[in-house]
């Protein structure tokens, strides 16, 4: 047997063994799973666009939060919002959100 017959032939194997040890997953999902846990989950973080985040600290600067919006850019490592990583994003927003609510 050639060496890419043997390559091909191993491929072949753990392609089963993957499946088969998907199908394992699930049926212990379906077994011992409860939509209790998954409902206990927590929701995936909304993600935000630059647009979205712009409007929300310009709305919280037109309520009187400009120097604090500018202290949270600085928070995040940027002077302006363009420069903050898109990755942090949800917890700028969140930083802002509660400006102003206590």
């Amino acid at each position: 047997m050639s060496k890419m017959s043997e390559m091909e032939a191993t491929i072949r194997e753990l392609r089963d063994i993957a499946s088969s040890i998907n199908d394992i997953a699930n049926w212990l999902t379906d077994a011992f799973g409860s939509t209790d846990d998954a409902e206990a989950a927590p929701a995936p973080a909304k993600t935000y666009s630059l647009e979205e985040v712009r409007a929300i600290l310009a709305e919280k600067s037109r309520d009187g939060f400009t120097a604090q919006i500018r202290d949270l850019l600085q928070k995040y490592g940027a002077s302006k919002l363009s420069e903050v990583d898109f990755a942090r994003y949800g917890d700028l927003v969140a930083d802002a959100e509660v400006l102003g609510n206590g």
